[in-house]
């Protein structure tokens, strides 16, 4: 007696994979935002001693390359500034200056307690009270000052939400 192999639990073929094999249907936003989270091209803005932190991130041994993030020394090809440091009052207007040098979409990552907060310095007449004051911020990575880990979290969270905004413009 041969024993007979069941289907069990697979389903059935998709009529569109009989009839346009290898298709993919998706709208513009989701594969543009596949593309984006994918090739993100961060302006690094060291300030004070996050900047270390930043700087071992892009190094060898956490290699961010291969998440396709690749430093970019100008800002009217990045996509993404981090923020890395306390910001001083002095510091306010270039900030401001990148920022809105950077073609659109546009994300920023504010790296350490500093960045976000003000950090150790809180209240003190020369530092803004974190970079939100100044520029919108997407992500915040916190710490004192954060470890590389954590900023490497901070830019997967940063392609989570450009994956999410999509998603969130196709259904609204």
């Amino acid at each position: 007696m041969e024993i007979e192999q069941g289907r069990g639990n697979t389903p059935a073929e998709s009529p569109f994979q009989r009839v346009m094999p290898g298709i993919v249907t998706a709208s513009t936003d989701e594969v543009f935002a596949l593309a984006r989270k994918s090739s993100l091209w961060p302006l690094t803005f060291g300030l004070a001693c996050c900047a270390i932190e930043m700087i071992s991130t892009f190094m060898p041994h956490h290699d961010l390359d291969r998440f396709g993030i690749v430093t970019w020394p100008t800002p009217r090809q990045s996509d993404l500034i981090i923020i890395a440091g306390t910001v001083v009052k002095k510091m306010a207007d270039p900030i401001k200056l990148l920022y809105e040098q950077m073609p659109d979409p546009k994300w920023v990552i504010a790296m350490g307690s500093c960045a976000t907060n003000g950090g150790p310095y809180y209240r003190s007449y020369s530092v803004v009270m974190g970079v939100d004051h100044i520029i919108p911020v997407d992500i915040y990575v916190p710490g004192c000052p954060p470890r590389p880990e954590a900023l490497m979290d901070g830019l997967l969270k940063l392609q989570e939400k450009i994956t999410a905004d999509a998603r969130a413009r196709k259904l609204g």
